[in-house]
């Protein structure tokens, strides 16, 4: 399921990243690797702070939709 379907405080494994290869270059450059962990710290309005490798990260849900986990 993508990364924007997951509730607040929970951990999952990061399993696919979709879209075009400069987004996906964009996203592992941020931390979002198959095999990781990301948790969701909070969502508003559909955009999310999760945490990915110790680090707070603010994304879109456009880009949530391409986290696969």
């Amino acid at each position: 399921m993508p990364l924007s379907m997951v509730r607040k405080g929970e951990t999952n494994i990061i399993r696919k990243i979709g879209g075009k290869e400069e987004i996906r270059r964009f996203l592992e450059n941020l931390g979002f690797i198959a095999g990781g962990e990301v948790t969701v710290i909070s969502e508003i309005g559909g955009n999310m702070i999760v945490n990915v490798k110790n680090s707070r990260i603010a994304i879109g849900k456009d880009m949530a939709n391409k986290i696969m986990v």
